[in-house]
């Protein structure tokens, strides 16, 4: 990519969220904690791309994500690249994917599960079919679509 296109400031060490969703990104900052944050983030919002037509992207000065971390992002944006930079240079790439377990980060849909009725009570699904996008509640056993579900 010729330097003259480049639409936010290169980072000297930190992490870059890309291929966000366009309509994704202010999801990704409240799930990943960014408001609170107190280093610098770049956030581009509706920016070109060949790929999602329109993407967001996210870059956080000085802070590298957990596995767990990245896993959120996994229920809201599962094309998401992230690129870890150190010194101005990208050393690592990770490709964010859906884990095995999500814990604490989408409701249950059955209103009668116990973690709907039970304060302080962290949800647990268990992914049972990766490809198709299928949640099984480890309390109720109610299965949901990964589309479908609200964020705790």
């Amino acid at each position: 990519m010729d330097k003259k296109e480049l639409q936010v400031a290169a980072l000297e060490n930190g992490t870059v969220i890309d291929h966000i969703p366009a309509e994704k990104v202010f999801t990704v900052v409240s799930l990943l904690g960014l408001q609170d944050m107190k280093t610098p983030i770049t956030i581009g919002a509706n920016l070109e791309s060949k790929k999602l037509g329109r993407k967001g992207i996210i870059k956080v000065a000085d802070r590298f994500f957990t596995d767990e971390e990245i896993s959120r992002l996994s229920v809201v944006a599962d094309s998401v690249k992230l690129n870890i930079i150190r010194n101005y240079e990208v050393v690592e790439k990770k490709t964010v994917s859906i884990p095995d377990e999500l814990r604490g980060i989408v409701k249950c849909g059955n209103p009668k599960c116990i973690t709907n009725n039970e304060p302080g009570m962290d949800t647990l699904f268990h992914v049972v079919d990766k490809e198709k996008g299928i949640l099984r509640c480890h309390y109720c056993e109610k299965t949901q679509r990964i589309e479908k579900v609200k964020l705790v």
